[in-house]
């Protein structure tokens, strides 16, 4: 046994020189990229400041000379130059933003927006540049900067504020250098850093031996997915990267479990009509003297499953045409008004059958570009839900619409039977139903919700659910105005 003592003690010195090795070689990553991210930090935050202080001192500017024409025009008192409009018009374009002109009386004489012109403006920002204090502010969440100057009119030696102009100016070219900048600094980060990975590894990776029969163990598996593990326990890094390994394998057991439950699920939805129409048709060919009100009966009931077939082809084909990478959508500028209305008045009948009210809010006028027969299918299926599984005599379904500068926004609500909680993450699943027993009553595939989600993906959009079971549910879909290519 003195050989194993030996080649236990060689082993325990070689583990603890490699282990020294590779901790010394952690420091030195560590720092480099400490390092780094301090140093594009840094960049980032100094350009972002600047380009700030460096818009508010050329839109102050700006507005100083335009403050001195409005004087000279005498547009407090007469807010009709074409002249001064045009100038208005010209700045609200040049900076993307929205300029106010407010006399000393509070009033807003003119809104490059023609929202609140006429109306009467109390703002701290305002009551402070009526005394002089010219000032503005950044909201870095919507994109904005904000800023005031006075309209100064001079009174012999004196001048006297007799008027404001607010200006709300985007920062969205100041985002775009900062992204760029952003790109430049984490490349030139990325590869100071590969720098430093590449120094430091270069002695310690050739003594890393348990890698090689970590690779070993992975190509054993290439054949397929295999029920045992993979065990390499020689280091505390190999440990974290085969139990990566392991996990990503249990997942990609799971997606294959999930695969072979799809092709299941749409063998037995198609296998069901079949069954049925077997069984119906089969009855009739074994009677003799069928009645004519049986066989019509049956014939019905033919038909009704062969067209609940024909549904669930029809959404695997939605569903595979979605799900191919290279499916491209038919982009055009679209009013979603009248995209919902169309779809309500297609559904006001099955809506009429339950006596369920059909109700379009909308905030705004949207007109966004989608693909408008494929979202026209997708909120179809939720407005079409929200009808089926409502409460018959006394329910409700409501459409909200609205959008911002970047997204249009609308919400399907119902007063609904509801989704539990723990089912909430599943109903965008293929063939997944709350109700099992309800939903092949009513006919749903259990395809609906899963065409909608894709859809509402293709178009680089967000759906979200809240529900409670009971009081009803609420579909949350945000989708851009304009159409990113992938």
């Amino acid at each position: 046994m003195k050989w194993f003592a030996t080649l236990k003690s060689e082993l325990n010195k070689i583990t603890f020189y490699r282990s020294l090795k590779f901790r010394i070689s952690f420091l030195i990553v560590l720092t480099g990229l400490i390092s780094c991210s301090v140093m594009r930090f840094g960049i980032l935050q100094s350009y972002f400041n600047r380009a700030v202080e460096v818009r508010v001192g050329d839109v102050q500017n700006q507005m100083k000379v335009l403050a001195d024409h409005l004087l000279t025009y005498n547009y407090l008192q007469e807010p009709q130059s074409d002249l001064i409009n045009a100038e208005l018009e010209q700045f609200s374009t040049l900076y993307d933003g929205r300029i106010l002109i407010i006399n000393d009386r509070l009033n807003i004489i003119r809104d490059t927006y023609n929202i609140n012109q006429g109306k009467t403006i109390i703002a701290e920002e305002v009551i402070r540049c009526f005394k002089g204090q010219m000032n503005y502010n950044l909201d870095e969440d919507n994109g904005f900067i904000e800023v005031t100057v006075p309209i100064q009119q001079a009174e012999g030696e004196k001048y006297r504020i007799v008027g404001v102009i607010y200006a709300s100016v985007s920062t969205n070219s100041i985002a775009a250098n900062y992204d760029i900048l952003n790109r430049n600094a984490l490349l030139i980060s990325t590869l100071m850093f590969m720098a430093v990975c590449v120094l430091a590894f270069m002695i310690p990776r050739m003594m890393m031996k348990p890698f090689d029969k970590m690779t070993d163990a992975i190509n054993a598996m290439k054949a397929g997915f295999a029920d045992d593990l993979i065990e390499v326990n020689d280091y505390t890094e190999t440990e974290h990267i085969v139990d990566a390994f392991n996990h990503l394998l249990d997942r990609m057991k799971v997606l294959d479990d999930s695969r072979q439950e799809f092709v299941s699920n749409v063998s037995h939805e198609l296998k069901t009509p079949m069954t049925s129409i077997k069984v119906l048709a089969d009855s009739l060919n074994t009677q003799e003297d069928v009645p004519v009100e049986l066989y019509k009966e049956f014939m019905t009931d033919i038909v009704d499953e062969i067209d609940r077939e024909n549904k669930i082809i029809n959404d695997l084909l939605a569903l595979v045409k979605l799900d191919k990478s290279a499916s491209t959508l038919n982009v055009e500028a679209v009013n979603i008004n009248s995209l919902i209305s169309s779809v309500f008045k297609r559904l006001k009948p099955l809506a009429n059958e339950k006596n369920i009210e059909l109700i379009f809010q909308s905030q705004r006028e949207v007109v966004a570009e989608v693909d408008e027969v494929k979202l026209s299918l997708a909120i179809m299926n939720l407005i079409e839900n929200g009808i089926k599984y409502n409460k018959e005599d006394e329910g409700w379904v409501r459409v909200t619409l609205d959008a911002d500068h970047q997204f249009f926004t609308f919400e399907v609500e119902d007063s609904g039977i509801g989704i539990p909680e723990e089912e909430q993450k599943h109903i965008f699943e293929r063939f997944y139903r709350v109700d099992k027993s309800h939903s092949r009553e009513i006919g749903g595939t259990g395809l609906g919700l899963a065409i909608t989600r894709s859809t509402v993906l293709k178009h680089r959009g967000s759906i979200k659910v809240n529900s409670e079971p009971g009081e009803g549910t609420c579909f949350v879909v945000k989708i851009p105005l304009s159409y990113i290519q992938s």
